[in-house]
């Protein structure tokens, strides 16, 4: 195991060539100034291709690297750039002789792109510092010491200390010691979340006030802080379709103009008899502002800011594709335990059948539900536990373990055949038992064949799911639905309270899948443009997840299958984040807008004066890389979004 070495690689790479551009604009702008003294202001007398050559050294150091990329583009097949159109309009003004206007052109370009770079990368940084929960190296137990290692070198099994003001670099669990930890890099939430032994810690949270003992359970790379930032990283990868369309646009749109410009300097000369030299001065300046810089950057730039915004409030959006989708949001379905209830059950009541006592079916029921993770076995378990805390179970007296999909389990506890499950499991075991109707999620128990007795438990509404639903409706959502595998009366209960618009009970993981793809049938049918959510957090939602428009996990309680599967990741459990990700959508949506309108218009407008003569080439870079560096704050706006609760 090698010792942790950190540093700030990128950070000091991205200052370091910032730097360095700085540096070749005020050279390449100063051999200019010389140039222009000479040329212009007489000075000292120099010949004509001395004063040439300085422009040429000038033009070289500020455009070289533009000229470069022209050609390389060419050489790959993209020749209508930015970078094209930018060194053919400055080349052309040298062969007029207008030097100190190509060069002149390129320092101000120069100048705007620096200007603009600066922008984006203060835009980019703020989103990285939102996600700022790499955790730069892990104190590693060796022997009695400790010491400074790369998380990455940590194994599942170490143990791992963490000290007041340290981030929590892996996914572990409390051995020894309490603490407070500061939660919001993960989930938005600026409250501190207690942690004590055996409580589950995740790597990003920083840790407040106590010492922390952790033994890690998961490496590095499937970690809850590795995941978070593969997200952010990779959310750029999927495009939306506004994205899309100006990537389109703008490969037609630049041969256009560019066909259009060729057109202006040749079809007044033959014509018209216009003089050649105007017509080609006009046609060049109508090349340089036709770029479509303002539109290639600003806008994927609009919804990197709107997956950073909604980052910070614990919400993580998979790419620009899921974030416009909450724009067209018709249907939301949702799972109910763990997604609208707590997923937190409690054993509630007890029942027995004649010969059989109430610890004998909760011992019988804790047998059968030991393998499982389950919320509703770790309840039975949890119950079993406190009943009988000196009586442990013993696992090798265990056999034939099967867990039913959708129906319980079956295991063989010394000979005799335990069953524990619901109805369904009763019915296909010919098993004759006691029906119940109380509010509650039911677990039957037999013992070879013969009835026990049952067990209630019961689950709590989340706090803001009543909230959920009805803002979802004043935020224009057509239908709710809910889709769970309990009984019709407990659904009925919870949607009732909750005003749902339709329920679907007693499901088994591929009826889910059915009753999705029904429901995306019946929008359809009313409108293809609109979207279907699902939200859900266990391992049998990852099939639903995967073929919704807008897959919804649950981080907290949510199984690491459901959280591969979804589009989107609600970091806290809220359901009401939904709300939240709907406003940060729309006002993205507004704000790339925004920049197409205004772009457009700025562009039109120029490209009608830079036609007529009345734009000249120094007007050309402005109406470019002014209409980009304004697109770009405009987008900026959105991580400064503060709207009904955002933060």
């Amino acid at each position: 195991m090698s010792e942790c070495k950190c540093h700030g690689g990128k950070e000091t790479t991205d200052e370091n060539e910032g730097k360095r551009e700085i540096i070749r604009i005020i050279c390449g702008a100063a051999i200019f100034a010389v140039g222009v003294l000479f040329d212009k202001l007489n000075i000292i007398e120099l010949s004509d291709y001395l004063i040439l050559s300085v422009y040429v050294l000038s033009y070289l150091i500020l455009g070289g690297n533009i000229v470069f990329r022209a050609v390389k583009g060419i050489f790959r097949g993209r020749v209508f750039d930015e970078n094209f159109l930018m060194s053919i309009a400055t080349i052309g003004a040298f062969v007029i002789g207008e030097y100190p206007e190509a060069v002149g052109v390129m320092l101000f370009y120069q100048v705007g792109e620096l200007f603009q770079e600066m922008a984006v990368r203060k835009s980019k940084k703020s989103i990285t510092n939102l996600m700022n929960i790499r955790p730069d190296y892990a104190n590693f137990k060796k022997g009695d010491d400790f010491i400074k290692v790369a998380p990455e070198t940590v194994k599942i099994g170490d143990i791992i200390i963490v000290k007041p003001g340290e981030k929590i670099p892996l996914d572990g669990i409390v051995i020894n010691g309490s603490s407070k930890l500061d939660t919001s890099a993960l989930t938005g939430e600026s409250v501190p979340r207690s942690a004590k032994e055996t409580d589950n810690v995740l790597s990003g949270c920083v840790n407040l006030t106590g010492v922390l003992t952790i033994e890690v359970t998961k490496v590095f790379g499937e970690s809850t802080v590795s995941k978070i930032i593969d997200l952010v990283e990779n959310a750029s990868g999927k495009k939306a379709k506004t994205e899309n369309f100006i990537t389109i646009f703008a490969r037609y749109y630049t041969p256009v103009v560019v066909i259009l410009a060729v057109l202006i300097a040749v079809l007044p000369v033959l014509f018209f008899g216009g003089e050649w030299r105007e017509w080609l001065h006009r046609s060049l300046v109508f090349l340089v502002i036709s770029c479509p810089c303002a539109l290639v950057l600003s806008i994927p730039m609009g919804f990197f800011a709107g997956i950073g915004k909604s980052a910070k409030n614990g919400i993580l959006i998979k790419g620009g594709n899921f974030l416009e989708a909450f724009n067209n949001l018709d249907t939301v379905v949702f799972d109910k335990t763990g997604t609208l209830t707590k997923g937190v059950f409690k054993v509630t009541a007890i029942e027995t059948a004649e010969g059989f006592s109430k610890d004998t079916v909760i011992e019988l029921a804790a047998y059968a539900e030991v393998f499982s993770n389950h919320p509703i076995a770790l309840s039975i378990l949890n119950e079993y536990s406190n009943q009988k805390p000196d009586n442990k179970i013993d696992k090798n007296n265990l056999s034939n373990y099967t867990e039913i999909s959708g129906h319980g389990v079956s295991v063989s506890l010394k000979g005799k055949t335990i069953l524990a499950g619901n109805d369904k499991l009763m019915i296909k075991n010919n098993i004759n038992f006691q029906v119940t109707q109380n509010t509650g999620t039911k677990v039957y128990v037999t013992t070879d064949g013969k009835f026990a007795g049952y067990i209630t438990i019961s689950d709590e509404i989340k706090i803001d799911s009543k909230n959920t639903i009805t803002q979802l409706k004043l935020k224009g959502v057509r239908k709710t639905v809910m889709l769970t595998g309990d009984t019709p009366q407990i659904a009925a209960v919870v949607a009732d309270e909750l005003g749902i618009d339709e329920v679907y009970a007693g499901l088994l993981p591929h009826e889910k899948v059915e009753k999705v793809e029904l429901l995306n049938l019946q929008k359809n049918k009313l409108t293809s443009k609109k979207t279907l959510a699902f939200v859900g957090d266990g391992i049998n939602d990852a099939p639903v997840l995967a073929m919704a428009d807008i897959g919804i996990a649950m981080g907290g309680l949510g199984s690491d299958a459901a959280i591969e599967a979804a589009d989107v990741v609600l970091m806290t459990d809220e359901p009401s984040k939904l709300c939240i990700a709907i406003d940060i959508a729309r006002f993205t949506k507004k704000i790339v807008w925004q920049n197409i309108i205004f772009a457009l218009g700025i562009k039109g407008v120029f490209l009608v004066l830079g036609a007529f003569g009345i734009a000249s080439m120094w007007e050309a870079v402005f109406a470019d890389v002014g209409v980009s560096l304004l697109a770009v704050l405009n987008a900026m706006r959105i991580l400064g979004l503060k709207k009904q609760g955002i933060k």
